[in-house]
This record gives structure tokens, sequence and C-alpha cells, in this order.
């Protein structure tokens, strides 16, 4: 059985009723948050085992109301290099998951979004999945292979994250692809989408960015 980590950034989480449904699913080993994305869980009533960062963001009355309640609080200063969420990500890996999911990690700061999805490329180091998940999408890397369970209509979209991928071939999809290569600035592989229930998307080098949008025939 897979052993899931949940983390929790200070991005947008806009449905409630979603985060709580995918928390009960998942039914995650620990749930970490990355400072301010605690706000979130005590909207819904839950307590994180972890909360990590310079809480520069986070009110001191809600710091100590997770405190009480037995929440671990790791404080690092605001000076830091890294980002709240690559520490939150860097704790979940000392408890050797096989996944880790990122809530809040997409929002109207760009630059945010952006470092977040650059952080993904840091479980394929691990071996550990990393997805960055809301209401309406998953996104995570492919370096080998991937098969994703779905619907037919369901929107997936390839990007390059690295300069280069070659290799990619792409099976259950209304446009296949063959050993085809991508690169930054030629995104061809933006709304492709599942034919049938099940797709396999397959790389022999680079890192490809797949989004993959729950909602057959409806994007936000």
């Amino acid at each position: 059985m897979n052993k899931v980590l949940l983390v929790v950034a200070g991005g947008e989480i806009r449905d409630l009723a979603f985060f709580r449904s995918k928390l009960s699913e998942l039914k995650p080993a620990e749930i970490i948050c990355a400072d301010s994305g605690a706000g979130y869980l005590r909207a819904i009533g839950i307590v994180p085992h972890v909360i990590i960062g310079d809480m520069d963001s986070l009110s001191p009355d809600m710091l100590e109301y997770f405190k009480e309640r037995g929440s671990r609080i790791i404080r690092f200063p605001a000076g830091k290099s890294e980002t709240d969420t690559q520490l939150a990500l860097e704790y979940a890996f000392g408890i050797a998951p096989d996944e880790i999911y990122v809530f809040g990690a997409f929002g109207t700061r760009i630059d945010h979004t952006l470092a977040n999805v650059s952080l993904l490329a840091l479980g394929l180091e691990k071996g550990i999945q990393i997805k960055l998940i809301d209401e309406w999408c998953e996104t995570f890397i492919v370096n080998r292979e991937c098969t994703i369970e779905g619907e037919p209509g369901q929107t997936v979209s390839l990007l390059p994250l690295s300069d280069m991928v070659t290799g990619i071939t792409i099976d259950g999809f209304e446009y296949p692809l063959k050993d085809g290569a991508m690169e930054i600035g030629t995104p061809y592989g933006v709304s492709n989408r599942l034919v049938a229930t099940r797709g396999v998307i397959s790389v022999k080098t680079g890192h490809l960015l797949v989004i993959r949008y729950f909602r057959a025939g409806v994007l936000p």
C-alpha cells in the first residue's frame, strides 16, 4: 500500500468541499502545511501534523490555535533561500513517502505557481511522485512512463519542462505520438484528449510536464 503525504501550500484552494473529499480519499499518513496553508485546514476542521516556514503570513492566533492542538511548528528565518513549499517538501522527503500531493500550489501569483511547478523535479531526484492538485486538474512530471486512468474527453496537456524531451510516445489520446520530441518554445502538446479510459505516456530523455483536467469537456 502506498504511503501518501499531503502538503498544503499557501496558494488558492477555492473548493473546500473538493479539498475535504480528497483528504478523505487519500488518507495521508501526515499532513504538512507550508505557513499560511494551515488556514485552509482550520476552515475544514483538520489539524496538520506539521506547520513549517518563516510564519510571515500566518497570524499568531492561528499559530497558537494549532500549537495547542498538537501541531509541530518548525520556524525558519525570514531571510531563507527556500520557499515555504520547498521546505515542506524537503521535510516530507525525510518521511520516505511513495507519493506527495500538494494543494494550494496554484493561484494569482504566477511566480509562486511556476516555482511550485519547478519543485516537481525534486521528487524525481528522490524517486517520489509529486502531484500538484486542485479542483480542476492534477500536474506532475513524467521522465519514464505513466498511465492515466480517466474517461474519454478529459483534456491532457504535455509541455517540456527541460530544454528538450525526446522519445515521447502517447497512446490512448486523440492525437497520438510515436517517438516524438518537444522543446521549449514549441508547445504543440497542449489540449490533447483521452479517447479511452486509459492513456499511456512514455519518454526516453528529459522531463515532460503533464496537466490532466478531471472534467471531460469542461475547462476552467
